[in-house]
């Protein structure tokens, strides 16, 4: 039970293997919805061990006093996230400039 943004998390396991490991969490924002951005990594069981890096956005709707996955927007390189981080970074720049 999710009731707080602290507590989500994409950990999974199963039958005692982790295959979605965590790595870290920054809660983007709280409240009746939350954005949660996680760094992780994927069990490869061809491979015997995890994966690159990845992250993903998740946006969560608080329900019923319990947090809710409604999306996910995975990142899937860390080449893909220094392309958000320049584009963004581009944005905001011009964005004050004005």
């Amino acid at each position: 039970m999710n009731e707080r943004a602290e507590d989500l998390t994409v950990e999974y396991e199963e039958d005692g293997q982790i295959l979605v490991k965590e790595l870290d969490k920054a809660i983007l924002s709280k409240g009746a919805w939350a954005t949660v951005l996680f760094r992780y990594q994927e069990w490869r069981a061809s491979t015997g061990d995890y994966g690159p890096e990845k992250y993903a956005i998740r946006r969560y709707q608080k329900s019923g006093g319990e947090y809710r996955q409604k999306s996910k927007f995975v990142i899937s390189s860390a080449e893909q996230a220094r392309k958000l981080i320049e584009t963004l970074t581009t944005w905001i720049s011009e964005d004050q400039a004005k």
